[in-house]
């Protein structure tokens, strides 16, 4: 990513990323409120799998997790419990979410949040070779090598998506 990309947003994530010397390619879309991951991955014209959402979770004892999962699944929040050691978690309320990330619901990325969280993704997502994965603004996606993420975010890995 070059600074001569001057439509692309500098948001903490783009600043994580680049910290940390991980190639990125930028994604500018059409935000559509309530539209998701399927409305993303038609704009970018991938597939909804390689779309990868970022949700902010919380346990039993209002602990905030991050939890990365293909666009086209759901998370088991039962299962994701058990494999994390949590007697149950939940989605997070948008505004203490916002508070926990910094991000705006629908522009929540894992990368450069306002607060360390552990966070788990979804095993399978190692399998693809490329993701989109939200870069910190509403209407913006990173594509980047799913073994980045590891690497510098360190994720526990879970099977926990749903069709």
């Amino acid at each position: 990513m070059s600074k001569a990309d001057t439509n692309i947003p500098e948001t903490p994530a783009t600043r994580f990323l680049r910290q940390h010397q991980i190639p990125y390619s930028a994604h500018l879309y059409a935000y559509e409120d309530h539209g998701g991951t399927k409305v993303s991955a038609r704009e970018l014209n991938v597939h909804e799998h390689a779309v990868v959402k970022t949700l902010i979770m919380e346990d039993e004892k209002k602990q905030p997790l991050i939890v990365l999962m293909h666009g086209d699944l759901k998370v088991s929040t039962k299962e994701l419990a058990r494999q994390a050691g949590r007697k149950q978690i939940s989605p997070c309320d948008p505004a203490v979410a916002q508070r926990h990330s910094g991000y705006l619901v629908g522009g929540t990325s894992p990368f450069g949040t306002r607060k360390a969280m552990p966070i788990y993704m979804e095993q399978t997502i190692l399998d693809e070779s490329l993701i989109y994965i939200n870069g910190g603004k509403r209407g913006f996606l990173v594509g980047v090598h799913p073994h980045d993420i590891v690497k510098t975010l360190q994720p526990t890995l879970v099977r926990a998506g749903i069709p």
